[in-house]
């Protein structure tokens, strides 16, 4: 049996996620201990489906929010009960099986191995990616280095990445914004403001269509001006830190 994590753990926020939250939960559960669900107010009966995985599987726990709150919104919420446990870092994956559980372990054993630094998945797109989800993000990835002054995020929008509990919460404390589709690209910029430094690492990808049981929440009208709203506030925020920004840069 494998030995539970005293620091790190998974934290998989879910929304009405479809049959593949169940894959995703087992498949993340042979790769490490433990591992945390977040129920984001869905009503397709995950949550009881889960609860019930959890009660014969003790790696596992389910914590259930109300009513649907967006996805950074249920990410604090996981990582604000972890810290209360002793934890001290979070590996956000999501629920729909986009994500590779098979490279859990590399990734926190990157985070132990250098814990003050920002472990960020780099997608690596297969033919299953619709061309205008990989092409759109492009955007957002120029303009997350750009508000870093080039620190070295590969891409704002995966979520499959470490984070360290203690400096994401504080940077969510004050801001009331990035709780829901903005909540990874805002995160990765705010915090390497904050001064983390991002690692980039590979990581494949698989867009599942719906016959696979893939479901998507994208919409890309809302989520697009979700984006261009949080970049407009990142921007104005990247003058501000422009001096310290570029006397990092001239540290190295």
């Amino acid at each position: 049996m494998m030995m539970p994590s005293a620091t790190h753990v998974v934290l998989i926020p879910s929304y009405n996620p479809g049959p593949k939250v169940f894959e995703t939960v087992t498949t993340a559960r042979s790769q490490w201990a433990p591992v945390w669900v977040v129920v984001d107010g869905s009503t397709d009966g995950s949550a009881e489906a889960l609860a019930t995985m959890a009660q014969r599987d003790p790696g596992l726990r389910v914590l259930t929010l109300a009513r649907n709150r967006g996805k950074g919104a249920a990410v604090a919420h996981g990582a604000r009960a972890a810290k209360a446990e002793g934890f001290t870092h979070i590996l956000t994956m999501d629920s729909d099986g986009q994500h590779p559980a098979d490279h859990i372990g590399g990734f926190m054993a990157a985070s132990l191995a250098e814990p003050a630094a920002l472990i960020l998945g780099d997608p690596q797109f297969d033919a299953s990616a619709p061309a205008l989800r990989v092409q759109g993000r492009k955007l957002s990835n120029f303009w997350a280095n750009v508000e870093t002054l080039w620190a070295g995020i590969h891409d704002s929008l995966f979520g499959f990445r470490v984070y360290p509990i203690e400096p994401l919460l504080r940077v969510m404390r004050y801001q009331p914004w990035m709780r829901r589709f903005d909540f990874d690209a805002e995160a990765a910029v705010r915090l390497c403001w904050r001064g983390l430094t991002p690692r980039n690492m590979p990581a494949p990808v698989r867009y599942f269509r719906p016959e696979e049981g893939g479901v998507s929440h994208f919409n890309y009208w809302r989520d697009n001006v979700l984006l261009t709203w949080m970049h407009m506030r990142l921007f104005a925020g990247f003058w501000l830190r422009l001096p310290l920004l570029a006397w990092r840069r001239l540290r190295g």
